[in-house]
Formats: structure tokens, sequence, C-alpha cells
């Protein structure tokens, strides 16, 4: 294990939220702060003050609401404008308004944005950064210097870059953070160019001007590292960031951010104390990790991205027959660390690529006893010619399950259908109209029923249910929570494939079936019946039958 304690500055209140379709109110941001603080991150970065108003907000309720137990919030903020105090700048005054204990400014690094976008000298900008940062530092406020644009501008004037920073250290900085704004770097660039500010910067000895005027001496600044994401390299560029002496990581959680995002704190936390020895947050902490991304993807009304290294549901699932075979034998075979580190779990998904291993992990993984291996190469080819007709099993578990118990012996299925209608009209002075009929067997008895819906699936599922509902009455309690129809064949127009997957619950479980065909109604209907026959099996709800009624 590495001693050397890395921090994390989690950005994701500020950052996260320039993410395109990324959108958190101010009692989300307050939660997930709560929820950053748990963890144990070290800084949280709560908005920009002044810049809307529930960043305001935000840190108004932050005084009163927020009871951290480690983390410390950060205001941001850019340095006083060109030609004008810090002391009479209004959006400096509204940082120190927000009375947080640290301030985040940050400055150009480049001159090519001192001149085209600030419109002003580089002596100025060299002022502007200096003088923010003492005015800040002199309210009593730990202050983070962000040096934006630092590797481009170190590329374009290495000594003009390399001057930025000194200034913040004049000003008295306790932390430069070493921003790759426009995410166009590369690890090698990245680590040689830390290396300079360690060399060049951070090993200049002013121990006894400082003291006399309250800086911080340089070789005591906090060195961190702040990348985005739009080479693919935000992570890599972090983590060598880190080998070559940073030892504070700025990034968001999954990653959200502004074009391609930030650096990915979920993935940048389990690098450095799994891979790299370092020590960044207690296990049991780590633990949390998985909860946590997916915490703040539901708070930002986003879908977890399931292929999310360390946290998706994809990322410690196996699916081909050879894989599974050896992950039955020895469970790291095919992963790269065990998925409870970070709150995680192993997965055996089963499709046209599955081994009979695959088949008979998931009979275990669903408790059904009494199959054969001969069973189970019948359910796995079953599998193999459904999959090559347009089925999908792997994100459809329920009508795998649905397979096993069929092949049971003495398998007795709750209910057989005779045939159906659907039907879809137009009537005047109501539009489109939907109805559809069922007729199904349960033991000796027929039951016969119609029934509307706002389409003609609606109304087949509404028609099955009116059929069955009073032998099986727990069906009152599920409900489809989603409908998905993918076109597998486009080229053959009207007449191509199709595949359903429909989302079921029953307010405790969830579970998802799929049928194909080249008829939409017929694959609605497949995937329909399983997910009914699921929950009756699985439920294990088999009410007295009533007396017959007519069909």
């Amino acid at each position: 294990m590495n001693s050397q304690r890395i921090s994390l500055y989690d950005t994701t209140l500020r950052d996260g939220t320039q993410g395109e379709g990324v959108s958190l109110s101010c009692d989300d941001k307050l939660r997930i702060a709560r929820r950053l603080d748990e963890f144990g991150v070290d800084y949280i970065e709560g908005g920009w003050p002044g810049s809307n108003p529930k960043d305001m907000e935000f840190f108004e309720r932050a005084q009163h609401e927020l009871n951290l137990k480690h983390a410390k919030i950060a205001a941001f903020g850019s340095t006083c404008r060109a030609g004008v105090d810090p002391a009479g700048d209004p959006q400096v005054q509204l940082l120190l308004q927000a009375n947080t204990p640290v301030v985040a400014i940050f400055g150009k690094t480049s001159e090519l944005h001192v001149a085209e976008v600030l419109r002003t000298t580089l002596e100025e900008n060299l002022r502007m950064i200096r003088e923010t940062v003492r005015y800040i530092k002199r309210h009593g406020k730990e202050v983070v210097y962000d040096a934006e644009h630092f590797f481009d501008g170190y590329k374009l004037n290495p000594e003009y870059a390399l001057a930025t920073l000194q200034a913040a250290i004049l000003g008295g900085a306790d932390s430069l953070g070493l921003c790759d704004t426009n995410g166009g770097c590369l690890p090698w660039e990245v680590g040689e160019m830390v290396d300079v500010v360690r060399r060049e910067v951070l090993g200049l000895d002013d121990g006894a001007a400082s003291s006399a005027t309250g800086r911080t001496p340089a070789s005591r600044v906090v060195l961190g590292i702040h990348a985005h994401n739009d080479s693919e390299t935000g992570v890599a560029n972090t983590l060598q960031a880190v080998r070559h002496g940073c030892t504070q990581v700025q990034g968001t959680i999954n990653g959200y951010g502004e074009r391609c995002g930030n650096a990915n704190l979920v993935s940048i936390i389990p690098d450095l104390q799994l891979k790299m020895g370092y020590d960044v947050l207690a296990p049991d902490k780590l633990a949390q990790l998985t909860d946590l991304s997916r915490f703040v993807s539901e708070l930002a009304n986003l879908n977890p991205d399931s292929h999310a290294p360390f946290v998706g549901s994809s990322a410690f699932a196996h699916k081909g027959g050879t894989h599974v075979n050896a992950v039955v034998k020895y469970t790291m075979s095919y992963q790269h660390i065990d998925p409870a580190l970070v709150g995680n779990e192993t997965r055996v998904l089963v499709s046209e690529l599955s081994g009979k291993d695959n088949i008979s992990v998931k009979r275990k993984e669903f408790g059904l006893e009494g199959l054969s291996q001969a069973e189970e190469r019948q359910v796995l080819q079953k599998i193999k010619e459904l999959e090559n007709a347009g089925f999908a099993f792997e994100s459809a578990e329920a009508s795998v399950e649905m397979l096993l118990r069929r092949i049971r012996p003495g398998y007795r299925a709750p209910f057989t259908l005779i045939d159906y209608t659907a039907n879809v009209e137009h009537r005047s002075g109501r539009g489109m109209f939907s109805e559809a009929t069922v007729k199904v067997r349960v033991g000796d008895e027929v039951y016969h029923e119609v029934a509307e819906g706002n389409g003609p699936v609606n109304a087949m599922n509404l028609a099955l249910r009116k059929a069955i509902q009073q032998l099986y009455p727990g069906l009152a309690n599920v409900h489809l929570t989603d409908y998905k129809v993918r076109i597998l064949d486009s080229a053959s127009g009207t007449a191509a494939m199709v595949r359903v997957l429909i989302d079921s619950t029953d307010g405790e479980r969830s579970w998802t079936t799929v049928g194909a065909s080249t008829n939409i109604i017929e694959a609605s209907w497949l995937a329909l019946a399983d997910s009914v026959e699921y929950y009756i099996l699985t439920h294990g709800e088999r009410q007295t039958q009533p007396a017959a009624v007519s069909a």
C-alpha cells in the first residue's frame, strides 16, 4: 500500500451539471452532497455563486441544512475582472458571501485566452490572479487555484504558463489545479508537464518571505489535476498526473460534464486504490461505489451506464460459453477484481453464445432443481434456435427461467392459449379504437374475454387479465413498466422481424420477458404471456378455482 494520501475534489454539483441532459434541483444537490460526504470525498464544489439562482440557494441552504462530517464545501468563481480591484468586484464578493471554508478561483494560463478572451495584457492577468487569491486568502479561506487551460497554455508559452502558477502561489494559494480544460492532452504529455511544475514552480523556496506575508510556501502547495475527457483520456491523464506527483484529484461522479465529460471519479478511485495502492478511501467506503454511481444517475434522471467500468451492470457479466466455463471453475479467471470490492456482482448471461455452464449457473440462480444435464442441453439448444429467429435472452432472464421451468418433469402451465384476436379501428367521433379477445384454457375450463385498450397490446393484456385474474388475484399488482420494440431487419420493410421486450413489476420485484416474430402482435403476445406466467409461477399464488365461467 502506498502511504501517499490522495484527496478527492468532487465537482459533480458544478461541472457535472454542465453536461448535456444533466439537471439537478437544489434538493438534489443537497442530497448528493450528503452522500459524497458519507462516501469520504474531501472537497465538494457546490457551484458558482451568482451564476444562477439555484447555486445561490444551494450555498444559503448548505449553511443550515448540511452537517457534513468529513468534506469541505467549496464555492467556485473566477479572478477579478481586468482593471478592477478584487474588493470592488461583485463576483468576488459573492464568493465570500457563499460563506464556504474553501474557495476555488480559476484564472487564465494561456496567453491566447488572455489576449482573445480577457482582452487584456499578460501582466494584468498575472495581477488578477495574484491579487484575487491574496484577497480571498485574507478572509481566512482555503484557496484552490485552478489553472484553466494549463496544458494547452504551456504548449503555447511555457514561461508564461508557469508564471501564472507562481502568481497564484505569491497570492497564497493552498492548492494548484492543473486543468486540461479542452481535454486534448495525452497521458505522457501530462506526466512531462507535471514534472516541470514540480521542478520549476514547487521547487522554489520562498519560505522566509512567505512566513512574513502570510503566503503559502511553494513547497507546501498541494498539486492537483483537473482533466476532461474529450480525447477519452480523462481517467488515464489523471492517473498519470498522480504517478508524477499530483496529490489532489478533481472529477465528477460518472464522468458527467460539458462536451464529452470530466474525468470519472468512479473509475479513478478504484484504479488509484486497488491498482496503484494509494490511500484514497476506507475499504468499507469503496464498497459503496456502485450504489453511489447509481444514486447520482437516478437524481440526474439518467439511466446508469450498464457498460461503465467497475459499477456497470455489465462490468462483471459473462456471456461467452468458454468464459463462463472458466468462471465457474475459478471466479477470477475473467475478472480483473473481485466485484464486491466496489459493491458490484458477477453475472452470467444467456444467449446464442452460451455453453452448458451458462444454463447450469442460471438454473441454480433461479433455484430450480430436478433438471438433468440432457434437459439443460435441450434448453440451451432451444435458446440458440430462438435467438437465431430473433429472440434475445441476455436482458430477458424471466423468459430464460420460463424455458427452464417448462422442460422440468411434471410442468403444468397455469393457462394455455386457445386463440386471440386484436383489432384496431378508426371510429367517427372516437378516433382510434382497439379491442382484443382472448380465449385460454385453465385445467378443464375455457375462459373467453374481450377488452378495449389504448392500443392492441394493451387490449390483449387487459383481456388476458379479465380471463384469469379471478383465478390468480395477485395479478392485480402486476404492471407493465416498459415496452420496447426493435426492428431486426429493416431492409425487409413492413415484413421485418421485430423483437419485443416487456418490463413488468409487482411492486416488489421487476422482470423482463421477450418475444419475436414478423408480426408485432404475436411478438408482443409471446412476451406478455411469458410475463404473466412467470409471475404466477414464481409468486406461488394459485387460488382455488371458482365455478366455471361461460366461454
